[in-house]
C-alpha cells in the first residue's frame, strides 16, 4: 500500500517530502553511524531538494548518496545531465558534502554498471527519494519494466513517451537530441530501500498516478510495483491527484 499525503502546492509538497526523508537520514545515522540514500532528479525534485539540503541536524559527511539514473553518452557539461543536476542542487549547497556515487554514462556503460553494482551491493538504503514519469516509469524503467532482474543497475532503452517527456520539460533542444539509452537503477534495487519518498506534481502526471495507486500491479505501469513495498510515502499536489477515486 502507498501512503498518500495531498499537499496544497509544490512548495508544501517539497517541504513535507524533505522533512520525512531528512528524519529517516537522522535516524539511520543515529542507528548505525552512517546512512546510504538514493537521490533523484527531474522537475519533481526541485522543491524537495531545496528543503532537504536546508534540513538541520544531518551530518552529511556520514552519508553516501547514490542516484537513480543517467543518460548513456551524455557529458556532465550538458544541461540535462543528472549528475550535473545533483552536483549543483544537492552537493554544492552542503558544507559537509556526502560521498556521491555518480552514474557516469559517458564511457563504457556496461563497465559503469559493473562498478555501480559492486559499490551498492549489500548496502542498507535508509531512504530513496524518487518520483515517477508520465508513462509511470520508475527511474528509467519504462514499460514494460523488468520486475525480475536482481542486478542493481542496468542499461535500458528509453521509450518514446519517456523521451518526449524529457524534451517537453525543456532539457533538450529537440526530441531527436534526447538519448535513446540510459543507465538505470533496477526496480528490485529500488524496492530494497527501507523508505521510499515520492514527490509527484502537475496534471501531466495524473494518469500515471491513477495507474500507480489504483491500477493493478503491472510492468506496463512500473510505479505500480510500489503498492507491494513495505513503506512508500507519496507527496502529491491536487492536479496530479485529480483522477484518483479517493483523495
Amino acid at each position: 500500500m502507498i501512503e498518500m499525503h495531498l499537499a496544497s502546492d509544490k512548495e508544501t509538497l517539497g517541504q513535507q517530502a524533505a522533512a520525512l526523508g531528512a528524519q529517516a537520514i537522522r535516524d539511520e545515522i543515529a542507528r548505525s553511524g552512517e546512512a546510504s540514500i538514493i537521490v533523484a532528479t527531474g522537475a519533481s525534485q526541485f522543491e524537495m531538494l531545496q528543503h532537504l539540503v536546508a534540513a538541520e541536524g544531518i551530518d552529511w559527511s556520514k552519508v553516501t548518496a547514490f542516484h537513480l539514473d543517467e543518460y548513456v553518452g551524455l557529458s556532465e557539461a550538458h544541461p540535462a545531465s543528472f549528475r550535473r543536476y545533483l552536483r549543483e542542487r544537492f552537493m554544492a549547497p552542503l558544507n559537509n558534502a556526502p560521498r556521491f556515487i555518480a552514474v557516469d554514462g559517458e564511457g563504457d556503460p556496461q563497465e559503469a554498471v559493473k562498478q555501480l553494482n559492486t559499490l551498492i551491493a549489500g548496502r542498507r538504503i535508509a531512504v530513496c527519494f524518487a518520483g515517477f514519469g508520465e508513462n509511470c516509469h520508475l527511474a528509467f524503467n519504462d514499460p514494460p519494466a523488468d520486475f525480475d532482474t536482481e542486478e542493481p543497475y542496468l542499461v535500458v532503452t528509453l521509450d518514446e513517451a519517456c523521451r518526449r517527456q524529457q524534451f517537453g520539460e525543456g532539457w533538450f533542444p529537440s526530441f531527436e537530441a534526447v538519448p535513446q539509452q540510459a543507465i538505470s537503477m533496477s526496480i528490485r534495487q529500488i524496492l530494497k530501500s527501507e523508505l521510499i519518498v515520492l514527490s509527484v506534481s502537475d496534471t501531466r502526471k495524473a494518469q500515471a498516478t491513477k495507474d500507480a495507486l489504483e491500477g493493478p500491479v503491472s510492468n506496463l505501469a512500473p510505479a505500480s510495483i510500489l503498492q507491494t513495498h513495505k513503506r512508500t510515502v507519496l507527496f502529491i499536489d491536487p492536479p496530479a491527484a485529480s483522477l484518483l477515486s479517493r483523495k
